[in-house]
């Protein structure tokens, strides 16, 4: 109870900050945005129709079409961002910090917004739009999610090119990409975590130096060559991005040969990293 709490607090705050974002530095800046609050905008800039309003009708729509690929806690927690998300965007209607520099603004701007979103993301909720349409294609075409949600965000963006210019469309897509950054810097925090396999023919020295210099678990995964069919250990190891130089100078020590691949991990649950929490 008390983390269903917290997590719908993460969202009500980063709904706020997402409307803020949008209501302080987009639009009166006149600049675009990406999915459905960027068709909200867009409907402001021709016709002056409430952002909240139209942002309520069009993700409540496409929560009615596509709930079904979301998980339920999701969906809850989807519907309570939607709700507060468009309550915001209402409430800061007219918010503005006035400012003639139109790339400090988009910076900002993108910070706000970015951080906003991620805080959502975070605890599990969506911010629906083109997440929601993300899932279907992937469901139905087999598209990578995160290709599906840059797909139709940049339809949008681009389509706002009729109403905002090329000039203000290249700046969009420059706050975008700062939002995006601080969505990933929200979610994945200070300190991501690597996932890494390493193929060497000295998979016990390897391991052991982990184990001790580390202090990390190794997972032995019995593999064997395709052409050679000689049989090998692979290892698998998750770890901070900050030990990822150390663990290379302990592969290279043991074995110069050693293949290894690296892997970005969003989420990481279990003995030395956060503990595994209730889904439901």
């Amino acid at each position: 109870m008390k983390k269903r709490f917290i997590d719908i607090l993460f969202i009500i705050v980063g709904s706020f900050f997402f409307a803020i974002g949008v209501n302080a530095f987009v639009i009166p800046n006149e600049l675009g945005e990406g999915g459905v609050t960027g068709i909200t905008i867009i409907t402001y800039y021709l016709f002056k129709w409430s952002p909240g309003l139209v942002n309520l009708i069009l993700n409540s729509i496409l929560l009615i079409i596509g709930y079904k690929f979301l998980s339920k806690i999701t969906t809850i927690y989807t519907i309570v961002a939607v709700v507060f998300n468009s309550l915001f965007l209402h409430l800061t209607e007219g918010w503005v910090i006035p400012s003639n520099e139109i790339i400090v603004n988009a910076i900002f701007g993108g910070v706000i917004i970015g951080a906003g979103i991620g805080m959502v993301i975070r605890v599990g909720g969506t911010t629906a739009g083109s997440t929601i349409l993300a899932k279907m294609t992937h469901k139905y075409f087999g598209w990578n999610v995160s290709y599906g949600l840059l797909f139709f965000d940049l339809i949008v963006v681009f389509s706002s090119y009729f109403i905002i210019g090329a000039e203000k469309v290249m700046v969009t897509i420059m706050m975008l990409y700062v939002a995006t950054k601080v969505m990933q810097f929200i979610i994945e925090g200070l300190n991501p975590k690597k996932a890494v396999t390493i193929i060497s023919n000295e998979p016990d020295k390897i391991a052991k130096q982990v184990n001790e210099r580390l202090h990390r678990g190794v997972t032995v995964i019995e593999g064997s060559g395709y052409y050679t069919k000689a049989h090998r250990d692979i290892l698998y190891i998750v770890i901070n991005s900050q030990e990822i130089v150390r663990l290379k100078n302990i592969v290279k020590e043991a074995d110069d040969k050693a293949f290894i691949a690296i892997h970005d991990v969003r989420d990481v649950f279990g003995e030395g990293f956060a503990a595994i929490s209730r889904a439901d």
